[in-house]
């Protein structure tokens, strides 16, 4: 389980193929406790295991599953990604609960400066969107925002100068890929209603 509130910038170094999957290396450095063989890591909002810890980094295996469902398939090495280790009992939650579990891919299809700030216009799958309110909390490449307007499978938010500093959503530009999960709340409230996956209320 994750917050979304993103510790540190690493970045892809090398992706190779295994088997139908692929092994990733990822360049870090986490200033608390060294990371730890089996310990789970988001990568821009995926959670995969390191599978072996380096010096500068460490790397972990993805899935066929992973790599077609999320963006790590398509990232070119070299490129930026948000890290964030699992939350530990006691840590403040910051964020939202986040698990790191991707739910698919969306767009980003505007934005332009508010003052200091950046209004983004970002465009989800359309059968996410069900799960997304109002004021209600998204995780975007791994990073707890909050949902300004919903219309469709458009949402609107604002990025203040912290998130832009410490992310790489400011590098975004129209048209570019980013991971989505929704609220886990979103979900089981979507299922109690009905309105999710085809599962009905339960019965009394």
């Amino acid at each position: 389980m994750f917050t979304g509130l993103i510790a540190v910038m690493g970045v892809l170094a090398d992706r190779s193929p295994r088997g139908p999957g692929a092994r990733l290396v990822i360049e870090a450095h986490f200033e608390d406790e060294p990371i730890q063989v089996g310990e789970s890591i988001a990568i821009d909002g995926a959670c995969l295991s390191a599978d072996a810890v380096l010096r500068d980094g460490f790397e972990v295996d993805a899935s066929a599953e992973t790599l077609v469902r999320t963006t790590l398939g398509r990232l070119a090495p070299g490129s930026l990604v948000h890290l964030e280790r699992a939350l530990r009992a006691g840590d403040r939650l910051g964020g939202h609960l986040v698990t790191g579990h991707v739910d698919g891919v969306g767009a980003l299809i505007e934005r332009r400066p508010v003052g200091e700030a950046v209004w983004m216009a970002l465009r989800v799958p359309r059968e996410l969107a069900r799960f997304v309110a109002e004021k209600g909390s998204i995780a975007i490449d791994g990073v707890s925002l909050t949902v300004n307007s919903v219309n469709g499978d458009r949402l609107e938010l604002i990025l203040i100068p912290h998130t832009l500093s410490k992310t790489k959503l400011d590098t975004l530009q129209p048209g570019d890929p980013f991971n989505v999960e929704v609220d886990l709340v979103a979900r089981y409230v979507a299922r109690w209603i009905g309105t999710g996956d085809g599962w009905g209320a339960p019965r009394e």
